[in-house]
């Protein structure tokens, strides 16, 4: 059941809040919407949800139409599931109490007797292995497992779109890791159609079939994470995803000259970078090299140990700053100076 978004305007008191989105959620689609705070992309999961009525513009769910600039259907007459990011839980309910409490108000349940709504509480909760703790309340459990609770609860009604709202932005770095993990699996063996909301890339690239990257309120590209990650089309996608350093020189057709004649040819670069003589590239695309081998050249403001490599930050001659990753064995020293090379870029089957 797809969910369609066209030309959908959002405006708040004179601020543009959402320009022209236009974005198609296929059936089983996990689909995340990955941009820094203030981009919009919370207030495109509300219009979603039925929270808000758009300005401008078509919400489409299973082709009928649930939000236009005249009409909105509530939320509790769409077949829709949220996770959101405060977890939500009631706290006089018990773990099972929250699971079995969506499919006894919604509209939309299957599960019309008692038996049934057990048998499906039963079997959600051990899909997300909470399958122990049916009488725990919400004091009782830690934030791994409120979320837990929290998907389960969403998916009880089997709903056409779950919602997901920067989920796992109140748990420490390595639960995160293990819930990425968690959700990605669930997505693969019940299916769903998922729009996951984040402003953290590792969760985006990791989990999502399709990314949409926003910014100010606009799409800035919309593609799988491999081509988000790889091949941006604008300067803005290069930063925020990646963190790419953007070399300043000059362009001839597909050959890109930079530091004192030192160049390379490239084919995979938008014309958006080509257009402002700039160069997208990770910092694990540099190396440095020695201060004669290259006439790229930058002294070393920073020397960052990240396990395995170093974090190098160099402040170049143009008075640009490089980020470039070294292995951690390599001597550099802060307050030198070293060149820089732009490696060859390797082929990637996007």
């Amino acid at each position: 059941m797809a969910t369609v978004i066209k030309n959908l305007n959002m405006n708040f008191d004179g601020y543009q809040a959402l320009k022209n989105i236009n974005l198609t959620i296929s059936d089983g689609e996990f689909v995340a919407i990955l941009g820094p705070s203030g981009c919009g992309k919370t207030t495109l999961l509300r219009l979603l949800a039925g929270f808000l009525k758009p300005t401008d513009g078509v919400i489409k769910i299973d082709n009928s139409v649930v939000a236009d600039s005249k009409k909105i259907t509530s939320p509790n007459k769409r077949n829709i599931g949220m996770v959101f990011q405060s977890y939500a839980l009631w706290p006089h309910m018990t773990v099972k109490q929250q699971v079995t409490f969506p499919m006894q108000h919604s509209i939309f349940s299957k599960y019309k007797t008692q038996k049934n709504r057990e048998e499906r509480t039963d079997a959600v909760l051990k899909l997300v292995n909470m399958q122990t703790m049916g009488d725990r309340y919400p004091s009782e459990l830690s934030g791994g497992q409120k979320q837990r609770v929290a998907i389960a609860r969403a998916l009880a009604n089997e709903p056409d779109l779950l919602l997901m709202d920067e989920p796992l932005s109140n748990l420490d770095a390595q639960l995160k890791i293990e819930m990425r993990r968690e959700i990605s699996n669930l997505h693969k063996s019940v299916g769903g159609t998922v729009l996951y909301v984040t402003h953290d890339q590792s969760e985006a690239l990791g989990m999502a079939d399709k990314i949409v990257v926003m910014s100010q309120g606009e799409i800035q590209q919309i593609g799988t994470p491999k081509e988000i990650f790889y091949n941006p089309v604008n300067p803005f996608v290069a930063q925020f995803v990646g963190q790419s350093n953007l070399i300043r020189g000059s362009w001839d057709g597909d050959e890109f000259t930079y530091g004192e004649g030192e160049k390379i040819t490239d084919y995979e670069v938008n014309d958006s970078f080509k257009a402002e003589n700039l160069y997208p590239v990770k910092a694990d695309g540099l190396e440095i090299v020695g201060r004669d081998e290259s006439h790229f050249r930058g002294i070393v403001k920073e020397v960052e140990f990240q396990g395995f490599q170093n974090k190098i930050i160099l402040e170049m001659q143009d008075n640009n700053h490089l980020q470039v990753f070294a292995c951690a064995d390599e001597e550099v020293r802060q307050g030198e100076m070293y060149g820089v090379r732009i490696k060859k870029r390797k082929n990637v089957e996007i």
